[in-house]
């Protein structure tokens, strides 16, 4: 009986070995926040009004601390008389480095920015797709083996452009802002 056990004991210790020393891979992550702005889509100067909203994304599985990800938010609020309803559907990568218990990274997206169609001052009618791109960074803080508190941000830019209504055709008015900065702070779930 001994001699049958000693193989299946070596088996185990061998095995509990090289799991050890095999690298901790990071899986994926959820994570929901509020987001804010720094301008309304019609921010002429003299009438720039931050914008509030929710943020979303979905991180999938890291190699060497580079990770796709999916980005979601949305933006609501006025200025100039005209509601801003903004939704950015975003796509790109992070790249991750753990330094002492934190996590700092660094995250290019692009992507569709969608806004309702009367969002020009006095609710001039404007252009309600444009492509979009963001650069940022962040920090994670883990609050617990699977949760982490995230703050991060970045500079965005788009070119939306208003509609010309005798003409029906868009251009760029000179004043409109076309770079933002965004900041988010939220929950993230690593599994």
């Amino acid at each position: 009986m001994p001699t049958r056990l000693f193989p299946l004991m070596a088996l185990l210790c061998v095995s509990c070995v090289v799991h050890a020393q095999s690298e901790k891979r990071t899986g994926k992550q959820i994570y929901g926040g509020y987001t804010l702005l720094s301008n309304s889509l019609d921010g002429l100067p003299g009438s720039r009004q931050p914008l509030n909203g929710w943020d979303f994304a979905l991180g999938f599985q890291s190699w060497h601390g580079l990770r796709f990800k999916i980005d979601t938010y949305s933006y609501r609020g006025s200025n100039l008389g005209a509601p801003q309803d903004l939704l950015f559907i975003l796509a790109g990568a992070q790249y991750d480095r753990k330094i002492g218990k934190e996590i700092i990274f660094a995250e290019v997206y692009g992507g569709n920015a969608s806004a309702n169609k009367n969002w020009g001052p006095n609710g001039q009618r404007g252009s309600a797709d444009a492509f979009t791109n963001l650069m940022g960074g962040g920090l994670d803080t883990p609050l617990s083996g699977h949760l982490a508190f995230r703050v991060s941000g970045g500079y965005q830019h788009w070119d939306f452009a208003l509609n010309n209504p005798v003409t029906e055709t868009f251009y760029q008015y000179p004043g409109i802002p076309n770079n933002f900065g965004r900041i988010s702070s939220g929950l993230v779930w690593k599994f």
